[in-house]
């Protein structure tokens, strides 16, 4: 796991819920090959409402019964290392839309440093702190 503050480059890829890759969702596959490559960090997110490059209107409201969500996967790390991860993207995107962004990561901190962190700070009964 890449440790990042700075200048980084955050990626988002807009793809259909139900957008596959060999049988298992496309998002979950993008979320694979960037842990893979080791970035930095990765979320997917499910939009209620969108459109992309078809035009088609895909909604989550209960009375339109749409399928085919849109979802953002988001990833961030430096602008060389995302950049070194596009091929990738070109062989699994055949439809959606890719983005580039420059961003500013102010904290990347994972779970295992803040347990870490709290375990050494642990105090007994008697207040003590133990190691």
């Amino acid at each position: 796991m890449t440790r990042l503050t700075g200048r980084a480059l955050r990626l988002t890829v807009y793809v259909g819920e139900d957008d596959t890759w060999h049988h298992k969702p496309l998002y979950t596959e993008i979320v694979h090959r960037a842990h893979a490559a080791g970035l930095a960090g990765a979320g997917v997110f499910r939009g209620i409402e969108g459109f992309g490059a078809s035009s088609r209107i895909h909604t989550a409201r209960l009375l339109s019964l749409s399928e085919d969500l849109p979802v953002a996967v988001v990833v961030v790390d430096t602008e060389e290392r995302i950049r070194a991860f596009l091929p990738q993207l070109d062989e699994l995107v055949t439809e959606g839309l890719v983005t580039l962004d420059d961003c500013e990561v102010i904290r990347c901190v994972g779970r295992d440093a803040e347990s870490n962190r709290a375990e050494t700070n642990k105090t007994d009964a008697k207040g003590k702190k133990s190691l």
